[in-house]
């Protein structure tokens, strides 16, 4: 397995890491026993970077909780990422970013994940009620006191990015990403003036290009993508024909679209590290081997011309996308 930077700060790890959050919500009801296997294989083929939050499921189904008790055995191996920033109200899921807040997630996902220090903290997404100030200078503060290591963002736009970074150096954006999703584009060169790496999540369209997608009436009612506006009908057809022409290129090449999608998104960048989620050891190898797959700029050429610009249909219904400022 290769092994990318991720900014500047020190923090290293392998080229396809892993998303834990489908393990306990999203899509549909959990199987922790299948999920842990998938961590421990992920971990057999040499994935060193393990992303979960606190808002991946409180209570019995709490993710934290299960990333913790699968990597115990290998915990000094690999680097564990998880986030702050929501909280549960009465009125439903509520964003948090108070200094109080963020102090007491990061020593329940301590608790939770079983560890001394954690190695990335995210705020999960930026709370337009808390200056980035002073969410930078809380987490700097943990740092300080050992309790984490590096400081992450996740769905956040470029004054802010730069305003946390003044503070705290920032060592890594999170935001989605994929064949299907290309918005987040426009912040690369941000990030490589400050020297911030990115970690796509959803790089794999949430699934729609690992040859499972249905129809979005097809799903569980506590599959996201019952909802989605990819999955509805007008977008699902367009998505799946150009799924289709992508796996008659992978194909060609030996190999799967999965893998040709992370692929692609590893030849975006050497700081971009995506993290596709399974609860699959088999899905989790087919995954991880995209690594060593290569893509021609004919392949590349070829890519474009089937999404030049992204899937069809929005990632999120419109009152759940995130607002970069």
């Amino acid at each position: 397995m290769q092994h990318r930077k991720l900014g500047t700060q020190g923090l290293t790890v392998s080229a396809i890491g892993y998303g834990a959050m489908g393990l306990t919500q999203g899509y549909g009801p959990s199987d922790e026993e299948a999920g842990v296997a998938a961590i421990r294989r992920a971990h057999e083929l040499g994935v060193t970077f393990f992303d979960t939050a606190e808002v991946y499921g409180w209570g019995s189904s709490n993710n934290e909780v299960l990333l913790g008790k699968a990597v115990s055995d290998f915990r000094d191996e690999v680097v564990l990422a998880t986030k702050f920033g929501f909280a549960q109200t009465e009125q439903g899921l509520g964003l948090n970013s108070r200094p109080d807040n963020i102090r007491t997630v990061t020593d329940n996902s301590l608790r939770y994940l079983g560890v001394d220090q954690i190695d990335v903290l995210y705020q999960h997404r930026v709370d337009p009620d808390v200056p980035i100030e002073d969410v930078a200078g809380t987490v700097k503060e943990l740092i300080d006191a050992g309790k984490v290591k590096y400081f992450g963002l996740s769905e956040a736009g470029p004054q802010t990015i730069r305003r946390a970074h003044a503070v705290q150096p920032v060592s890594v954006l999170q935001t989605e990403y994929s064949l299907f999703e290309r918005d987040v584009e426009q912040l690369f060169p941000v990030l490589e003036e400050l020297g911030i790496g990115f970690v796509p999540y959803s790089p794999l369209g949430r699934g729609f290009v690992t040859g499972s997608a249905k129809p979005a009436a097809e799903y569980d009612d506590t599959d996201f993508r019952k909802t989605n506006p990819r999955w509805q009908p007008g977008n699902f057809e367009k998505n799946l024909e150009a799924v289709e022409r992508l796996g008659r290129l992978a194909t060609a090449k030996g190999i799967t679209v999965s893998q040709l999608a992370l692929a692609w998104l590893l030849a975006q960048g050497g700081q971009i590290v995506p993290i596709p989620g399974t609860r699959s050891a088999a899905r989790m190898e087919e995954n991880a081997h995209a690594a060593d797959v290569t893509l021609t700029e004919a392949d590349l050429a070829a890519i474009h011309e089937i999404l030049p610009t992204g899937g069809f249909g929005a990632r999120y219904a419109e009152e759940h996308i995130p607002n970069w400022v």
